[in-house]
């Protein structure tokens, strides 16, 4: 695991997320979560805190057979930024009298209770981010953050396929696309084999079929679809048909 707090990231990214909306139209169109409004993306990241917040206090060890939560959502949606600051209050609260070292289970990786906690950050992180986009700033993410979450994404990606059924397609014969961070951040190698993907412990100076270099926070943005892999800020080289199967069903 690294080293980073997760728990106070969390508490971190809300607090920046409401922040950034708490004065803002509910209904302004959010273009990187088509067909939303400022107020469903609020709504959602709430509702997401709150559940894994619900799952950590029950300490599940199976999969859940509802996702049925007292969500307590007000009325106006202009009040959701403050119920969004709650949620965040109350995750605080049960990261505190939990052991997020526990066993438990996780759709993802890691089967602890920190998996959920770490989910919750860079859920929160990413729809930050698209608020962020849908006012009409530059979003900014930290280096070091950014990294964790690209790890976090395509360590867990390989496990998603119930509800991201397009990652099945992920294979091929051996092949290797790097992700590697320009600021340090670290870099990935990941491998599709005939029976399917995943992450490559060992690949750090391997050889790749398909390299893409960027800053650690702009990987995590075009990992999540935030960012074309067109863009002027990522550096692409290698196979270009391995790179578009990649991020045509990778989506998260």
């Amino acid at each position: 695991m690294t080293p980073l707090d997760h728990g106070a990231a969390v508490a971190a990214e809300t607090a920046r997320f409401v922040a950034a909306v708490r004065q803002a139209d509910a209904a302004l169109p959010v273009p990187s979560c088509p067909g939303w409004t400022l107020g469903d993306l609020v709504r959602h990241a709430g509702s997401v805190q709150r559940w894994f917040t619900v799952l950590l206090q029950q300490r599940i060890q199976e999969p859940p057979r509802s996702r049925d939560v007292d969500l307590r959502l007000p009325e106006r949606p202009e009040d959701y930024p403050s119920w969004l600051a709650q949620a965040a209050e109350e995750a605080a609260a049960t990261f505190a009298r939990t052991d997020l070292d526990a066993p438990m289970w996780a759709w993802g990786a890691d089967q602890h209770a920190r998996f959920w906690v770490r989910r919750m950050l860079f859920e929160t992180l990413v729809h930050r981010v698209d608020a962020e986009l849908a006012l009409g700033a530059e979003p900014a993410v930290e280096p070091e953050l950014a990294a964790d979450g690209v790890a976090e994404f395509l360590t867990n990606l390989p496990f998603a396929a119930f509800f991201a059924p397009a990652t099945a397609e992920l294979r091929g014969d051996d092949r290797a696309i790097r992700f590697s961070s320009v600021d340090g951040g670290g870099e990935w190698l990941v491998r599709l084999r005939a029976d399917g993907f995943g992450l490559d412990p060992d690949g750090v100076g391997a050889t790749a079929d398909a390299t893409v270099r960027a800053t650690a926070a702009d990987l995590l943005l075009l990992l999540y679809g935030r960012l074309d892999r067109t863009s002027e800020r990522v550096e692409r080289s290698g196979d270009e048909d391995l790179l578009a199967h990649w991020f045509a069903h990778s989506s998260f």
